[in-house]
């Protein structure tokens, strides 16, 4: 009996440390709080936020969600694989969602570049401001993210992770995850909102 409420207890554990979890949790509310603040500026003046708004390409934003939601899917590849003793799977599949970052970055430099060709700049407006630091922070965890899974790619590599060692391969992924969840909510806020 209590090997069974053992067996239960560790299915019920959150991936990864509990400190992974208060780092998502704290920039997570940070990037809320950016939310907050942009909707509270879009409500004093909707003729100018709506006008930027249509001058942004929501095919960049619709690929570069497909971009990260298929590096998530390669990422849950990742761990599944590890927790199925699957170890050589492992590598490729961090490999794979990692391409998808770098393609994210490429893309995301890429609509930057006609935005500014444009003369469209932070400076520009309210929106572009707010497009700018909320997409350019966002950019920055996903290189971040990149490092951690280049990181756990080479750890793959060595064989690290299995079924009884991937406390660390599951970190990197909530965090990729996260990342993948703050980009859903910016596409629509800044592509789509009415």
């Amino acid at each position: 009996m209590a090997t069974a409420a053992a067996r239960l207890q560790q299915a019920r554990r959150l991936p990864g440390v509990e400190g992974v979890w208060v780092f998502i949790a704290a920039d997570m509310a940070m990037f809320g709080l950016l939310f907050v603040s942009f909707m509270l500026e879009r409500q004093k003046n909707l003729a100018l936020f709506e006008h930027s708004r249509h001058t942004l390409d929501a095919n960049f934003g619709g690929i570069n969600t497909l971009i990260l939601l298929t590096s998530s899917w390669f990422v849950v590849l990742a761990v599944d694989a590890a927790k199925r003793n699957r170890v050589q799977r492992v590598a490729p599949c961090l490999a794979a969602a990692m391409i998808c970052g770098f393609a994210f970055t490429v893309s995301k430099a890429l609509e930057y570049a006609d935005k500014l060709r444009s003369g469209i700049s932070m400076l520009t407006n309210d929106f572009y401001m707010y497009y700018f630091a909320l997409t350019g922070i966002h950019l920055l965890h996903v290189a971040a993210g990149c490092v951690v899974l280049a990181v756990l790619w080479k750890r793959a590599r060595a064989g690290t992770y299995n079924s009884a060692q991937c406390v660390g391969l599951e970190c990197g992924a909530s965090y990729w995850h996260m990342v993948d969840l703050l980009w859903i909510l910016l596409f629509p806020l800044l592509y789509l909102l009415r």
